[in-house]
């Protein structure tokens, strides 16, 4: 029994049990498909649109790691730069906080409106929900220096960009692992409601087309997709986190 030592089989079976009961509940009930598709109907429709899937998941996948990486990149930006200057702190950390009183996915529509119906409005909605947590959870790992380190640097007479570079940034990369653990779970749902809003293509659109056709095993494939990216993204991010540690 050492295999079920194995994270990776030991999520296989619990996922497995999962499908069984859904499968069971499906066929005791007597739910109609069209309201709950049972996990093998779900299958045939992954089998049988395949072709169709694949297409709406690549444009969703392209936007979502472009998103990503925008809002990584503008987050650790904006982290170094408050952690470097105490001006930038006082000016740009009270309009941040403001910014989130605005839910992001409020914004939608009108980013939708300004950007159009393509990728950029969907990559510009994903970027605008992750870069909050990553700029929050990167910038309070640069503030807390330990003491000990903090004085090596006083002693060292290191200039403030050293010390940033040295010291501060080594000691917060577990904070910033933790905000971007955040973010692979903010994005797919990001990148959806910028399909829903407003996209022709996408794995959001096709789960709106889906759900108005009826086709709900349909829709169930593409969030089934959508789940898929996730994991892959934070299975990723993990097994970074584990090369790292």
């Amino acid at each position: 029994m050492r295999w079920l030592n194995y994270a990776p089989i030991r999520a296989l079976i619990a996922l497995g049990f999962a499908l069984a009961l859904w499968q069971l509940v499906v066929w005791v009930s007597g739910v109609p498909r069209f309201i709950l598709p049972g996990p093998l109907r779900v299958g045939a429709a992954l089998w049988d649109n395949a072709a169709l899937l694949w297409e709406h998941a690549r444009f969703t996948a392209v936007n979502l790691l472009a998103g990503l990486a925008a809002g990584i990149a503008l987050g650790v930006v904006t982290a170094l730069n408050l952690a470097l200057s105490p001006g930038a702190r006082l000016m740009l950390r009270p309009v941040l906080i403001f910014a989130q009183a605005v839910p992001v996915f409020a914004l939608a529509p009108i980013l939708t409106l300004w950007l159009g119906y393509g990728a950029a409005s969907k990559i510009v909605v994903v970027m605008l929900v992750i870069y909050f947590p990553v700029t929050s959870a990167f910038f309070d790992g640069l503030m807390r220096l330990p003491a000990p380190l903090a004085d090596l640097a006083l002693m060292m007479r290191a200039t403030p960009l050293r010390r940033l570079f040295l010291l501060q940034v080594p000691h917060a990369l577990p904070a910033l692992l933790s905000g971007l653990r955040l973010a692979v779970v903010y994005a797919p749902f990001a990148v959806i409601v910028g399909e829903w809003v407003g996209s022709s293509r996408g794995l959001g659109y096709l789960m709106l087309m889906a759900n108005g056709r009826g086709q709900t095993d349909l829709m169930f494939a593409a969030l089934f997709c959508l789940a898929g990216m996730s994991l892959l993204l934070f299975g990723a991010l993990e097994k970074l986190g584990g090369i790292r540690s």
